[in-house]
C-alpha cells in the first residue's frame, strides 16, 4: 500500500474523532466514511484489515483517551479491542464496494459494524456511533425518525455520495455525480420537511443540583466519596435559600447525580437523616443517587426517590452494568489487578423499567452509561416516562486527562431527547450537567469541577416520535443490506465457477490434449 493509502486512512479516523466533543466540529463526520472508502476500495483483504486497523486507531484512540484516567492498558485495550473489530469488519468493505448502488452499501456496513460493537463483547461499546455527534447537524432530526441507527446511516451516507459523486465527475460521469448531488441535498433537506414534536402543554420545574467533587489525582482518593452526599446536601440548602428569596422558581422536583451517596440511606441513619433533611427544605420529591442493598448480599447502582413526610418511595436500578468498572469478568482471575482492586463487589442488574412518579413528572431513569443504548432510553419511555433523567458520575473520567469524556455523553443525552422527543435532565457528580429540551437544544449546563444547581422549566412530553414506534427495526433494516450485498457477491462467485467462461473452457480442453 502506498503512503497515500495510510495518510487517507489515518485522517478519516482524525477527522471523524474531531466531530465528537470536546472538538466538536460536527460537519466532519461524513469525512471520515469518505475517506475510509477512498482508502480501501479495490484492496484485498488482508490490505483492507490492515487500513480498518489504522482507521480504527486514529478514530478510537483519541476519542477515549479519558479511559487513561484510570490507567494507560484500559485505554489501549479498549481501543485495541474495537479497533480489531472494525479491522475485521473493514475486510468485508471492499467487496461492497464493488456492487451497483455500493453508497448504500457502504452506509448499510457503517450500521451493521455499529450494531455489532453495541452487543459485544461483554454487552458492548456502543460509544463512537456517527449520531453521537451529530445533534448540532442540519440532518440530525433523522434520529427522531429511525433512532440513531438511521442517523448514523444517513451520515454514513453522505460521505459515500461525496466520494461517489467526486469520483463520477472526474470520470466523466456528470450525470451520476449529479445524481450524488440531489441525494446529498435530499438528505440535508428532508429533515426540515419532519414535522416538528407537538408539545403537550404540561410542564415542569426541574432542579438539578450538582455537589462536585474533590478533585484527586489518587484513584484511591476517588473511590472515598463519603463527603460528597455532604456535598450535594449543602447545594441543595443553597437553592432552597434561593427559592425563599425568590431568585428561582420551586421546583416540581430535584435532581441528584449517581453515587451521590455511597452507600444505602436506609442501612445508614446518618446519610439517611442528611437525605431527609435535604426533601424537608425544599418540600419537593427528591432522586438521589445511591447504593441499594438487595437481597443475598446484592448491591445495586440505583436511582431512588424521596417523597416529603413519606421518605423512599421507589427505586431504579441500573440495568446496563459496566465491566470492569460495575463488575469483574473472571473475578477470580483478573479481579487482583492494578485499579481493579479498587472495585470490592460486583453489582447486580436492575430488571425494572418503570418510570419513577413524582406528581405530574414521570422520570425515566437512565444511568450514565445506559444512555448509549438504544434499548435501555426506549424501554422506560415506552412505559410512560415525560422526562428522561440521566444520573451520572464522571468524576473518575476527567480527573487528570480531561479529554471530552462528559461532553460525549451529553452529546448522546441531546440525540436521545430529539430520537424520543423527551426533554433530559443530566446531573452529574462534578460535571457536566445539563438541562435539554426535546428538540436537541442546551437551555443550561454547568461545567466540571464546580458546585451549584440548574433550575429550567421543561416540557413534559406525551406521545411517541416515530423512532419509538419502531424501536430496533430502523436497525435491522438499514443494516440487512451490507448482509444482503456480502450473499450476492458470494452466490455470483459460486455461478462463475459453476459456468466457467468460454475462454477458461477452451484453456482446459489445450490441456486436457496435451496431457493426452
Amino acid at each position: 500500500m502506498t503512503l497515500s493509502t495510510w495518510a487517507a486512512a489515518a485522517l478519516g479516523g482524525l477527522l471523524l474523532y474531531a466531530s465528537f466533543p470536546p472538538v466538536g466540529l460536527w460537519f466532519l463526520a461524513p469525512l471520515g466514511p469518505a475517506l475510509l472508502i477512498v482508502a480501501i476500495r479495490g484492496r484485498s483483504c488482508r490490505s483492507a484489515f490492515a487500513v480498518g486497523a489504522v482507521f480504527g486507531t486514529a478514530f478510537f484512540g483519541p476519542l477515549i483517551v479519558w479511559l487513561s484516567n484510570l490507567g494507560v492498558l484500559p485505554w489501549l485495550a479498549l481501543t485495541a479491542v474495537q479497533t480489531l473489530l472494525v479491522a475485521l469488519a473493514a475486510m468485508l468493505l471492499p467487496r461492497l464496494l464493488s456492487l451497483r448502488g455500493w453508497p448504500l452499501f457502504a452506509a448499510a456496513w457503517w450500521v451493521a459494524v455499529e450494531a455489532l460493537r453495541g452487543r459485544a463483547p461483554l454487552g458492548g461499546f456502543p460509544w463512537g456511533r456517527l449520531a453521537f455527534g451529530q445533534a448540532d447537524a442540519p440532518w440530525g432530526e433523522w434520529a427522531s425518525v429511525g433512532g440513531a441507527a438511521a442517523l448514523s446511516f444517513v451520515t454514513a451516507l453522505l460521505g459515500s455520495l461525496l466520494v461517489y459523486g467526486v469520483t463520477s465527475w472526474r470520470g466523466g460521469h456528470r450525470r451520476s455525480s449529479a445524481v450524488a448531488s440531489c441525494g446529498v441535498v435530499a438528505l440535508v433537506v428532508a429533515p426540515l420537511l419532519i414535522p416538528a414534536a407537538k408539545p403537550s402543554g404540561r410542564s415542569a420545574v426541574v432542579a438539578v443540583v450538582q455537589g462536585n467533587v474533590e478533585r484527586e489525582r489518587s484513584l484511591a482518593e476517588q473511590a472515598r466519596v463519603r463527603g460528597v452526599a455532604q456535598n450535594h446536601a449543602r447545594q441543595t440548602q443553597e437553592l432552597a435559600d434561593a427559592v425563599r428569596r425568590g431568585e428561582v422558581p420551586s421546583p416540581d422536583v430535584v435532581l441528584w447525580p449517581e453515587n451521590s451517596l455511597d452507600s444505602d440511606p436506609q442501612r445508614d441513619l446518618e446519610l439517611g437523616a442528611l437525605v431527609a433533611d435535604s426533601v424537608r427544605q425544599l418540600d419537593r420529591p427528591l432522586l438521589i443517587g445511591a447504593i441499594l442493598d438487595g437481597p443475598g448480599g446484592q448491591s445495586y447502582n440505583a436511582g431512588q426517590l424521596w417523597l416529603p413526610e413519606q421518605g423512599p418511595v421507589a427505586s431504579y436500578a441500573k440495568r446496563q452494568l459496566v465491566p470492569f468498572g460495575e463488575y469483574i469478568p473472571a473475578r477470580s482471575l483478573l479481579g487482583g489487578f492494578g485499579a481493579l482492586q479498587l472495585i470490592p463487589r460486583d453489582f447486580a442488574a436492575g430488571s425494572s423499567q418503570a418510570p419513577l412518579i413524582a406528581g405530574p413528572v414521570r422520570l425515566g431513569d437512565v444511568i450514565c452509561y445506559e444512555i448509549a443504548y438504544d434499548g435501555r432510553v426506549r424501554d422506560t419511555v415506552l412505559a410512560g416516562a415525560n422526562l428522561l433523567v440521566v444520573q451520572t458520575n464522571n468524576a473518575t473520567y476527567e480527573r487528570g486527562v480531561q479529554a471530552g469524556q462528559s461532553e460525549q455523553q451529553l452529546a448522546m443525552a441531546r440525540i436521545r431527547a430529539i430520537e424520543y422527543g423527551r426533554s433530559v435532565a443530566l446531573a452529574s457528580t462534578s460535571g457536566v450537567s445539563a438541562l435539554v429540551t426535546p428538540d436537541g437544544r442546551v437551555s443550561d449546563r454547568l461545567g466540571t469541577w464546580r458546585g451549584g444547581y440548574l433550575v429550567e422549566r421543561l416540557p413534559l412530553a406525551e406521545g411517541n416520535t416515530l423512532a419509538t414506534r419502531l424501536g430496533a427495526w430502523p436497525e435491522l433494516l438499514l443494516g440487512a443490506p451490507a448482509l444482503a450485498g456480502l450473499a450476492t457477491l458470494l452466490r455470483l462467485r459460486r455461478r462463475a465457477r459453476a459456468n466457467p467462461p468460454a475462454a477458461d473452457l477452451k484453456r482446459d480442453q489445450r490441456l486436457t490434449n496435451l496431457l493426452s
